[in-house]
């Protein structure tokens, strides 16, 4: 009852964005819960991060919640909590999901991985890079709802353990590149998805209709003979 029960693996799906999710009582926390800072009073998303990650085991244990994109870069509060679990070197991974994934809200989430065992003194302390994936296009549609299907997440699971940059999907970055961006976590800021737009030759294209322009004068010419003989 005093102490706080721990787990090597702690996934969970949390409501988004909680409001009055118990903020009164943070201060005080029994446990300790949120040293690292107490959420808005609005926005309950880092509460249940922080009770997830004090309640794996240290040095060894691991996290993965689904949160709305906003926990990635927004400031007050939450920016200096997930600042500290940066410069803790906790976070491993952030998984940007397809929008409309769930039945219930439209707005595209994202995974944040942590891992205890790189935190001071754990296994993988020498790890200092966070891996980002943009799996936000990689969805089948369906009626009323996007899903992943098997081979989707496969790919995902793939890149996340292969820890390599993939053009457009996937980039590992620095501790120093994060710091760089005012540890903003957006993907865009690491992964580019940017499409160039393919140029266009505007005289081929003019010449292409005005050749189909002949050819449409052609077809019509023979269409009012044909009508003409019909007639007869």
């Amino acid at each position: 009852k005093d102490r706080l029960m721990k787990f090597n693996v702690v996934v969970a799906n949390p409501p988004f964005s909680l409001d009055e999710w118990g903020q009164d009582e943070a201060e005080n926390d029994r446990f300790n819960r949120y040293w690292r800072g107490i959420p808005p009073k609005s926005k309950g998303d880092y509460a249940f991060i922080s009770h997830m990650i004090e309640a794996a085991l240290e040095k060894e244990g691991r996290v993965a919640v689904v949160a709305p994109h906003g926990v990635l870069f927004r400031g007050g509060a939450e920016g200096r909590i997930r600042r500290k679990l940066i410069e803790d070197n906790l976070l491993d991974a952030v998984i940007g999901l397809p929008a409309n994934l769930f039945p219930t809200t439209g707005i595209p989430v994202a995974i944040l991985v942590f891992d205890r065992s790189r935190e001071k003194g754990g296994a993988n302390e020498k790890h200092k890079k966070v891996m980002f994936i943009d799996a936000s296009r990689t969805f089948d549609s369906e009626k009323n709802q996007n899903t992943l299907a098997e081979d989707h997440i496969k790919d995902i699971v793939r890149m996340y353990q292969a820890r390599r940059k993939v053009d457009k999907q996937a980039y590992v970055a620095s501790f120093k590149e994060i710091k760089e961006n005012d540890f903003n976590l957006n993907i865009p800021r690491y992964v580019d998805t940017f499409e160039e737009e393919i140029e266009i030759d505007i005289d081929a294209v003019q010449k292409e209709i005005d050749r189909l322009e002949k050819e449409l004068v052609k077809v019509r010419t023979k269409m009012v003979a044909k009508l003409a003989e019909i007639k007869r």
